[in-house]
């Protein structure tokens, strides 16, 4: 078997302890990053916001115990990418994960990106007195390049320094997010309405220059952006089409699954399942009483209105910036609640640790992907090395160097390629499906491994559990997916082509998505063929498990 492999273990160490985990997976669905901009962007849905947020993550659990059961029963760096290869063997395994997992990935390079200038700088350059950067950094082109590469500069950094480093990142981004979360929780339920507006208007001539009565204005210009989205409320259909957008958020509990050959306990499927369900319901619940403190103080309409407003301009449909000139950060507007400057600028630089220690996602786990391949020799072998502290460099290259190119595409928008980032989504989703549909056939395509698992007594009516949950996950995956593909609700009216922007209709986005699979193929059938002129059998390295 040591022959088939680049080496005889892959040289991976279990640094990380089952709390590690569960934080990776707390900052993998961001409340503050994620939850706050796509919250953001959902402005034109019919569909409550919290009963979308319940029932998606009722179908999210599912995924949780999925992804639970085959850690536990192959515990390896690479999570879907191993899993998919031994299940269905090398060629659509390699397909789906290397797309899903590489590929796509680079197009969340320049969300990361604006992410950072949303939701650290502009607010903390407004709140120094830095009016003009401020209003700068917040706008299109140049500003977006400059953080996305400022982005993959961090990203660098933290996962090259290993797992034990990391760790530490997320453990003290976590304790330092949690409390500025508190505080703004707290600035919500404590505030007024009225005292909101006098604070928005007298912070925001402080922060951004601007003058006059601002709540009016930019209420308005959400209305004439066709801002609607509920709070509550709106037919089952309603919340239902709500979920492909919200789960733009909210999908990712599992992100960490590739780690799990770094991961102390990882045989235990109770351990896993914790991690993933308690960074699931935290975050909803978290989502839940956010969206009240909102409702209370600054007011729902006006938070959907002021979005409304805000992305009506960011995506050109109108020409002419809003009354408020930035992105409406929820955690700003939270500190426009109390006068003290410097209690403002504490709350809004805990806030900022959300996405610090929440950036490393962004190729952590990719990292894990292209090594695993390498390591059965389906890509360079040079990408399964790894640095002194058990970091694979060179597949973090693979990453990033790509990445830089997709930041300046994105951020000035050659040839629509905006059009294109939600398709990261659809081919995460794709690959996602592929390991439900291994989940579902596990127990029958690989019965001996299945039955000498942790897993093999739950059963639900004498089905494995791992079955059933695929087959509900799958189920949930195929919905989001045909609404991605076909959207039924296009139109040509004054609000986004259709709710998704990523169906057929985004040829772009189809085009892009087709490549990639197209490319990963070629991959995979030249390296099995240079492979076979070598003298190895590909077939028997990927019906191997590799030891960590």
């Amino acid at each position: 078997m040591s022959d088939l492999f680049v080496r005889k273990a892959t040289g991976m160490v279990r640094s990380w302890s089952v709390f590690d985990a569960f934080i990776y997976a707390f900052f993998s669905i961001n409340l503050v990053t994620l939850g706050f901009y796509s919250f953001s962007q959902m402005y034109y849905f019919g569909g409550g916001m919290i009963p979308a947020l319940i029932i998606s993550a009722i179908f999210i659990i599912f995924e949780v115990v999925v992804y639970a059961s085959l850690i536990a029963v192959m515990p390896r760096s690479g999570g879907d990418y191993v899993w998919q290869t031994r299940v269905f063997g090398g060629g659509i395994g390699f397909i789906l994960s290397i797309t899903g997992w590489w590929f796509t990935l680079w197009l969340w390079t320049p969300i990361y990106g604006d992410m950072l200038r949303q939701i650290v700088l502009t607010p903390l350059l407004g709140a120094f007195g830095f009016q003009q950067a401020a209003v700068w950094i917040a706008g299109s082109g140049t500003p977006l390049f400059v953080c996305s590469l400022l982005t993959l500069l961090f990203v660098a950094l933290v996962i090259f320094l290993g797992m034990k480093s990391y760790a530490r990142v997320q453990k003290y981004s976590f304790y330092a997010g949690m409390l500025g979360l508190l505080i703004v929780l707290v600035l919500l339920f404590t505030g007024s309405p009225e005292k909101f507006k006098a604070g928005l208007d007298a912070n925001s001539a402080s922060y951004f220059g601007t003058s006059g009565s601002l709540y009016e204005p930019t209420a308005q210009a959400g209305v004439d952006a066709f801002a609607s989205t509920p709070l509550m409320g709106g037919s089952f259909g309603l919340i239902m089409v709500t979920l492909p957008y919200l789960v733009f958020f909210n999908l990712w509990p599992n992100w960490g699954a590739t780690l799990y050959g770094e991961v102390r306990g990882a045989t235990d499927y109770k351990r896993n399942f914790s991690g993933m369900a308690w960074a699931l319901v935290a975050t909803t619940m978290l989502g839940i009483i956010f969206f009240l403190g909102v409702q209370k103080t600054i007011g729902w309409d006006f938070y959907v209105q002021s979005n409304a407003a805000w992305w009506n301009y960011a995506w050109g449909y109108v020409t002419e910036a809003p009354p408020l000139p930035v992105w409406p950060n929820p955690a700003m507007l939270a500190v426009f609640l109390t006068d003290n400057r410097l209690i403002q600028i504490i709350v809004l630089l805990l806030m900022s640790t959300w996405w610090f220690g929440w950036a490393g996602t962004l190729f952590l786990s990719s990292t894990r992907v292209i090594f695993a391949a390498a390591f059965d020799r389906l890509l360079p072998e040079k990408a399964a090395e790894l640095n002194d502290r058990g970091t694979p460099v060179n597949a973090m290259l693979y990453m990033i160097l790509p990445a830089v190119l997709v930041a300046a595409l994105y951020a000035y928008d050659v040839a629509g390629f905006k059009s294109i980032t939600l398709a990261a989504t659809q081919g995460i989703a794709i690959m996602y499906f592929g390991t439900a549909v291994a989940a579902i056939i596990l127990p029958y395509k690989k019965k001996e491994l299945y039955e000498a698992s942790p897993i093999a007594k739950m059963k639900v009516a004498g089905i494995p559990l791992i079955t059933v949950a695929g087959l509900i996950f799958g189920g949930f995956l195929l919905f989001l997916l045909v609404e991605w593909f076909f959207d039924p609700w296009l139109n040509s009216g004054g609000v986004p082509p259709g709710l998704y922007g990523i169906s057929f209709a985004n040829t772009n986005s189809i085009i892009f998505l087709g490549s990639c699979y197209a490319i990963a193929a070629a991959i995979y059938y030249g390296f099995k063929s240079k492979r076979k002129s070598e003298g190895i059998d590909m077939d028997k390295v990927t019906s191997e498990i590799p030891v960590e």
